[in-house]
């Protein structure tokens, strides 16, 4: 039998401890959308003693780069480097987030066909496990075929998610690489597990396929379950979620909660059993509102002539952002995605606030971002501390709602 992954390891323990007594935990995810982001997880994993999951997109990190810039192979690289410099010694667990095709904004864009858009899932898969990842998230829940208004069907989602997962498995069986863990299914509508009776059709289908091919020592240690949450709604279902770990727990998984973002009632997660759960634009917020109060400093430095010229920092975030037309994914019903000024105030900035993380490492943003830090530093303003501090900050929170404080000390 082939060695235990690190999630086994961590969720057995955590086990272990919960029949002795220990408190109920969930286990924290971080989406990766940018450097500063993952330096802060570090930073916010040795303080708070506990485990990290960095949960990354093939639009953050993939073969060409992501937005982040990064391969997998250089993720993994950064992460044992930002690791050390932390000096932070627990478990930390990398995984691909909703990886399937068509969830890679450009094969959407460019409407990929279903063979040439599995083909280049497959290959970040394959990238994935050969740089080291520990989990991977198989999500074949879009299909841009699919009629609009109409939902992919479960048996075709249950026979991708095979699919895939025994791809997987024959490639890294072939090249002698360590077992991963696996997470599958969607919070989305459009993945269909959002019906209970849909949900329960997916896993007889999954266990069937996968004992099929030979893949049953694959199965998920986590299943996406819709609990409420998603991109513009904060309430976290606690008796959806709870009846959804009932239903899971007799094939050895655990559900995990995706939009986590803001959540108004996070400390229910592990109430209701609940395995893990990933925060990611709530990060992208935390640095932007930073960077734009190190700006406010700036400006007023600027006038008391203690600063030569100003970094523009968060004019040049606005052109960025609405010059990438990243934006467009996220504009609402009756919002025009033609004409970004014709679009509300408040809705602007939520627009320009969340999709920055799509052009923080662009050359431009980049130097107004040395720019500021620059001027931060002749004035005794240690500006890259003040940015992490933020992250860090709305971190600690999850850490301290999951009850994950000091849980090192028992893995």
């Amino acid at each position: 039998m082939e060695q235990v992954t690190k999630l086994e390891k961590i969720l057995g323990r955590i086990g272990e401890l919960n029949a002795k007594g220990y408190k109920p935990v969930t286990l924290f995810a971080a989406c990766p959308n940018s450097v500063a982001v993952v330096k802060a997880a570090f930073r916010a994993a040795k303080r708070n003693n506990a485990p990290i999951i960095f949960a990354a997109t093939l639009n953050q990190i993939d073969c060409d780069g992501g937005y982040t810039g990064m391969t997998q192979e250089d993720f993994v690289r950064t992460a044992r480097e930002e690791a050390g410099r932390s000096g932070y010694q627990g478990d930390y667990i990398i995984a691909i987030d909703h990886g399937g095709p068509w969830l890679k904004d450009i094969q959407r864009i460019e409407k990929w066909p279903y063979e040439k858009a599995m083909a280049a899932v497959k290959r970040s898969y394959e990238a994935a496990v050969t740089a080291g990842y520990d989990m991977i998230h198989v999500d074949p829940t879009v299909d841009i075929n699919v009629p609009k208004g109409e939902i992919i069907k479960i048996e075709v989602v249950a026979q991708r998610t095979v699919e895939l997962i025994s791809h997987i498995e024959k490639f890294r069986k072939s090249k002698g690489l360590p077992r991963i863990s696996y997470e599958v299914g969607t919070e989305e509508v459009h993945g269909g597990l959002a019906d209970e009776a849909v949900f329960d059709r997916f896993l007889h289908l999954l266990k069937a396929g996968l004992e099929r091919e030979g893949c049953s020592d694959a199965w998920p240690k986590f299943i996406v379950g819709k609990v409420g949450t998603d991109l513009h709604t904060t309430f976290f279902d606690s008796k959806v979620a709870r009846d959804l770990a009932d239903k899971v727990r007799p094939y050895g998984s655990f559900i995990k909660g995706h939009y986590t973002d803001d959540v108004s009632n996070p400390e229910e997660y592990p109430l209701a059993g609940m395995g893990a759960a990933n925060v990611g634009p709530e990060f992208t917020v935390c640095e932007y509102d930073a960077l734009e109060e190190l700006e406010n400093r700036e400006k007023k430095l600027y006038d008391e002539n203690r600063v030569a010229t100003l970094s523009k920092m968060t004019e040049v975030l606005e052109r960025l952002v609405i010059d990438s037309g990243r934006w467009k994914k996220w504009i609402l019903p009756g919002e025009s995605s033609d004409d970004f000024s014709s679009i509300g105030a408040e809705r602007r900035r939520w627009l320009i606030r969340t999709s920055a993380r799509y052009i923080w490492q662009s050359p431009e943003a980049m130097a107004a971002r040395w720019k500021l830090y620059g001027n931060m530093e002749e004035n005794g303003i240690d500006a890259e501390h003040i940015v992490s501090s933020g992250i860090e900050k709305n971190m600690d929170k999850y850490y301290r709602a999951f009850n994950l404080i000091d849980l090192n000390n028992y893995l």
